[in-house]
């Protein structure tokens, strides 16, 4: 596993995690607040995920279930990380606040549907695909 230094816009808050299937674990989120935060996140166990400078710049939001705790830097405001609605023991990273990764990197994203979480129908195995997210360099 790969580790990656991570850190917010103001570098006020710097993290390290090892990232349980690379990059490969890349996916957006159609549900409200993602919808606006527009961000790509990569998953990472708790166990492998570490606050390294400025815990204390952190500020946590939740809403709805209040299950899933979103962090962002309480100075620039940008989103570095989550906990989880669906696994308690992952952390979902925002891959732009990773040293030497763009969101612009990836061709293709699936995007989750979190408008109809598993957690709310105990019926479904797992997340619903909801799409995919393309991203087309212009050359020219």
């Amino acid at each position: 596993m790969t580790t990656y230094n991570g850190a917010c816009h103001c570098g006020a808050v710097r993290f390290r995690t090892k990232l349980k299937n690379g990059l490969a674990s890349a996916r957006r989120c159609n549900c409200s607040l993602c919808r606006m935060r527009g961000a790509i996140a990569v998953g990472a166990a708790r166990d492998e995920f570490e606050i390294v400078e400025g815990a204390e710049q952190l500020s946590t939001y939740t809403f709805n279930t209040g299950t899933a705790q979103h962090y962002f830097c309480s100075q620039c405001g940008i989103y570095t990380h989550h906990l989880r609605r669906s696994n308690q023991n992952e952390y979902g990273v925002n891959v732009a606040c990773l040293e030497g990764i763009s969101p612009f990197d990836f061709e293709e994203v699936l995007v989750i549907d979190g408008i109809n979480h598993p957690a709310d129908d105990k019926e479904q195995k797992g997340p619903r695909i909801a799409g995919t997210l393309h991203f087309v360099r212009n050359d020219g």
